[in-house]
């Protein structure tokens, strides 16, 4: 079964309640997405763990019930 996107960005929130994101369908089927990720809690750690710690707000639906996640992740700055 496939995730909404409301489904998505609930999930990151949950994770990173702090977090902006920016949600993009690759594919009109709900398992191909592409989301940005902006959060303080990214701030001095590393890619792999930024995008970790996304993949672990699904508690192993990617690559079930989401097929295919891209993610960008990035750290607020102040303008």
């Amino acid at each position: 079964m496939a995730m909404k996107p409301d489904e998505v960005t609930n999930c990151i929130r949950q994770a990173l309640p702090d977090a902006e994101i920016n949600l993009e369908a690759l594919v009109n089927d709900g398992e191909h997405y592409r989301v940005t990720v902006t959060s303080e809690t990214f701030r001095g750690l590393s890619r792999i763990k930024q995008h970790q710690l996304v993949m672990d707000a699904f508690g192993g639906r990617v690559g079930t019930q989401l097929h295919a996640l891209s993610i960008i992740t990035k750290t607020p700055t102040n303008e």
